[in-house]
């Protein structure tokens, strides 16, 4: 009887599903952190020192690398499920179905998901798949072959994608944590909503498109890609772009 009250949906989908999607998210999401604020300053430092480099590639951030895309799937699929599994999930928000409390709820959450499934995408189709180019150089050169002269367009490609992830997710987390603890209070009707998720989506697009090179290229000097040229140009981006969110979500939904 006991086992039969706890397996109910609300508690799976709400309580055991968010877990698992919290801890996926925090091992994802902290090895976004750690190759954008320590190992690609860390290997730039290296300088000169060729070897020592692409030792690191290759037993370093190949081993990050796998747990770095794994839990990016990993919090993707528990999110998903949550809204599946837990009943009304995005008609209900705190129990306020129907109300303009709970417009503005599926609103932030909406652009909290949109901004997540972008950057897993971006994990796979971007960032992996130019990581590989990057890998498999580096065991070629330790191996005594000829360096591949496409290694450094995929790296940075890989880079300006991993730095744009790191700008979306400080937004994604306001999101995904403001939904159930900051915009209850708010009062929005559907149009409300409409408008700030569209806005934000027009946003959010162009960034991904800018961090794509479609504006300028992907070469060092496109001024177009100041965001994502230092951690330290990312981190200031990332806190405009919060800005920019929230002031909408407040004018807006407010």
């Amino acid at each position: 009887m006991i086992a039969a009250e706890w397996l109910t949906q609300d508690l799976i989908g709400g309580f055991f599903f968010r877990y698992l999607h919290v801890l996926a998210g925090i091992t994802w999401i902290g090895l976004l952190y750690y190759f954008n604020f320590v190992q690609v300053p860390g290997l730039a430092a290296y300088g000169d020192e060729g070897k020592a480099r692409n030792i690191t590639v290759t037993q370093i951030a190949t081993r990050a690398l796998w747990w770095f895309r794994w839990a990016s799937i990993a919090t993707l699929a528990t999110g998903l499920l949550i809204t599946i599994i837990v009943p009304n999930y995005m008609q209900d928000f705190m129990n306020h179905e129907g109300s303009n409390a709970a417009n503005a709820q599926n609103g932030a959450i909406s652009v909290g998901m949109t901004l997540g499934i972008l950057m897993a995408a971006n994990v796979w189709m971007v960032i992996w798949k130019n990581q590989k180019v990057v890998i498999a150089n580096a065991v070629n050169v330790l191996n005594g072959g000829e360096a591949n002269p496409d290694a450094a367009t995929a790296g940075r490609r890989a880079l300006l994608v991993s730095r744009q992830n790191m700008v979306f997710s400080v937004s994604m987390l306001f999101y995904m944590v403001g939904t159930s603890h900051f915009y209850t209070v708010f009062s929005a009707t559907s149009s409300d909503v409409n408008t700030f998720m569209l806005i934000s989506v027009v946003i959010i697009a162009l960034l991904q498109l800018n961090a794509l090179g479609k504006f300028g290229g992907i070469k060092a000097g496109n001024k177009m890609l100041w965001p994502y040229e230092s951690h330290k140009n990312a981190i200031i981006s990332s806190v405009l772009l919060l800005v920019v969110f929230f002031a909408l979500s407040v004018v807006l939904m407010g």
